[in-house]
């Protein structure tokens, strides 16, 4: 095989006098990521008595995105943790949820369950992640985000929360939780 015939193999539209006409070019999009929009929801924390910071990030966007009362996540996601079994990553934990939630734990996926979410992961081990906080990269609906080392709720392109936490629209999604409508 020549070189002629091998670059109209390989580059049928280098050798095509048509070349400009019939195949259209993309430019790729270089323009930096739109965030998505703010608002602030701390999931009715404050309402139920709460007050100072914690690390509930888990019970309050399982609130906001179910529409349940925060006292009534917090003390589920609470008992779940005080029921777990210690093991050697985590060990056992006290009847708390402002401490954080091992997300990670059947209890906790049976929970999420149980409200009708439905888990979309948006990565693959060993795959490099292409899903941001940003526009057009969730879909509408009622969600609770995994991010790193965060949970939120957006929902219908909104992200809910007590702080703005997209990094103007570059931080990873891991994966969501979707409620079932």
């Amino acid at each position: 095989m020549n070189n002629v015939a091998l670059h109209q193999e390989v580059w049928p539209e280098l050798c095509d006098p048509d070349f400009p006409d019939k195949y259209s070019i993309e430019k790729l999009d270089t323009s930096p990521p739109s965030p998505l929009p703010f608002q602030f929801d701390d999931g009715g924390r404050a309402k139920a008595g709460f007050s100072g910071s914690a690390r509930d990030c888990v019970a309050r966007s399982i609130a906001i995105a179910s529409g349940r009362p925060y006292l009534e996540v917090y003390s589920a996601l609470a008992q779940g943790n005080a029921e777990q079994r210690a093991s050697k990553r985590t060990p056992k934990r006290t009847r708390t949820a402002s401490q954080g939630i091992f997300t990670q734990r059947k209890w906790f996926k049976d929970y999420m369950i149980s409200l009708g979410f439905v888990w979309h992961p948006t990565q693959r081990v060993g795959s490099v992640n292409k899903a941001h906080l940003c526009k057009g990269t969730l879909p509408n609906g009622k969600l609770v985000v995994s991010v790193s080392r965060h949970y939120t709720a957006v929902i219908n392109g909104v992200i809910h929360d007590t702080f703005d936490c997209s990094r103007n629209g570059k931080r990873c999604v891991y994966g969501y939780w979707m409620k079932r409508t």
